[in-house]
């Protein structure tokens, strides 16, 4: 007797190379069986997912999460149950003083399954930036140890490498996150956004299974010529093996820089959504509202839904998830595929028009459905850029529950 029983939908698993009509049963937990016309008899409980689109739940591999304690994070389950992410992976959220809590308090309290980049910068990200300016916090021994305890959750490192982390630093705090991921053979995550230091000295230090978030950014570390072509660092970090990661964010996603890429053929590795306290307002808002804006972009829908399944599991070495493989943890999101005239931002608010749109109906986290609750608010200083808060899109613009 199967647990639940997932009908009459369009499963898209690009892991196993499946968009076909399919149901999906899941037993104890895990995936069971995914066929045409599973016997519902079989099934203590039915969904009827006809119209709809069945996917492996998302792996978001750039988010924040560590609510209440640093100034990024938000409560994941929530977001989770609207949403369609079941694997949160937090990008540097917690340093090494500050993993146990990240550990004790988020992972294991968390209905949906959390992982984390450790930053380099033991005070991690507990305020909105700056954690590079003091290298006093670049303990490298230290985050080695915090690793070598928590390599069941830790699957990088991370280093946001820009004018205000860094401030007066330059490359040094790259340098030493290069070093802690070499020794600890862990990927290495560095956003970019705006120089110093400038882009081509990051890159240098970049390897095969690295992750450049924020690729698609409009700032000075923008992957643009001066003419506003693709400049050819795009395409040859991909040549090198280097994810070229979304991460949309608040200040990270430039409609500029993505089209110029999509044109070239140069497509992102991942599409995440870079989900925090300011970004969870807009004009990003969820996972599901950053991929509607690349299928709106011209990618076809399993391109976009391999970009948050598949390769971001790859990306991190989880190659159970992001799956619908028998006996896969039992990890499903269903959409709605919404047609219609919806207006998209970047985080310039410059707009786009689209005539489709991925609503998430249903999240299933370990065979249970997630139920939906509120989401908390806003914390008393994650107030919008002027530029997003008076020009914003209004409410009907978002992916929001049906």
């Amino acid at each position: 007797m199967n647990d639940l029983l997932i009908r009459g939908g369009r499963v898209i698993d690009p892991a196993n190379n499946l968009d076909a009509p399919a149901d999906v049963a899941i037993r104890d937990g895990r995936i069971a069986a995914v066929a045409p016309s599973l016997d519902p008899s079989q099934a203590r409980d039915v969904i009827d997912a006809s119209g709809h689109i069945v996917t492996p739940g998302l792996v978001d591999l750039h988010t924040h999460v560590y609510w209440g304690v640093t100034y990024w994070g938000i409560e994941a389950d929530p977001v989770a149950a609207r949403s369609g992410v079941t694997t949160w992976v937090d990008a540097g959220s917690a340093g090494a003083y500050s993993f146990p809590g990240f550990r004790e308090f988020i992972c294991t309290a968390s209905r949906v399954r959390m992982f984390g980049f450790l930053n380099l910068s033991a005070i991690g990200l507990i305020a909105p930036t700056w954690e590079f300016a003091n290298l006093d916090y670049c303990d490298v021994d230290l985050a080695i140890r915090t690793v070598e305890e928590n390599r069941d959750i830790i699957v990088g490192i991370k280093a946001r490498i820009d004018h205000n982390t860094t401030r007066g630093v330059g490359i040094r705090p790259l340098q030493l996150a290069r070093a802690l991921a070499d020794r600890v053979a862990l990927p290495l995550m560095v956003h970019i956004g705006n120089g110093p230091p400038p882009l081509h000295e990051i890159v240098d230090l970049l390897r095969p299974g690295d992750i450049l978030t924020h690729c698609f950014t409009g700032g000075t570390h923008r992957l643009l010529t001066d003419d506003g072509r693709l400049s050819p660092i795009a395409r040859e970090l991909q040549q090198r093996g280097v994810l070229l990661d979304i991460g949309h964010g608040t200040g990270s996603f430039s409609y500029r820089t993505a089209e110029a890429a999509l044109q070239e053929g140069v497509f992102p590795d991942v599409i995440s959504s870079d989900i925090h306290q300011l970004s969870v307002q807009g004009p990003m808002f969820d996972l599901p509202t950053t991929l509607s804006k690349f299928l709106n972009l011209g990618m076809a829908l399993p391109d976009v839904i391999d970009r948050a399944t598949r390769r971001p599991a790859l990306a991190i070495g989880k190659l159970e998830l992001g799956t619908l493989r028998l006996g896969s943890p039992g990890d499903v999101a269903i959409f709605r595929v919404e047609e219609g005239n919806y207006a998209f931002f970047d985080v310039d608010m410059n707009k786009r028009q689209g005539n489709r749109r991925l609503v998430c109906t249903t999240t299933v986290a370990g065979g249970t459905v997630l139920p939906r609750v509120p989401e908390r608010p806003p914390a008393i200083w994650a107030i919008l850029p002027d530029h997003q808060r008076h020009n914003a899109p209004n409410a009907s613009h978002r992916t929001t529950p049906p």
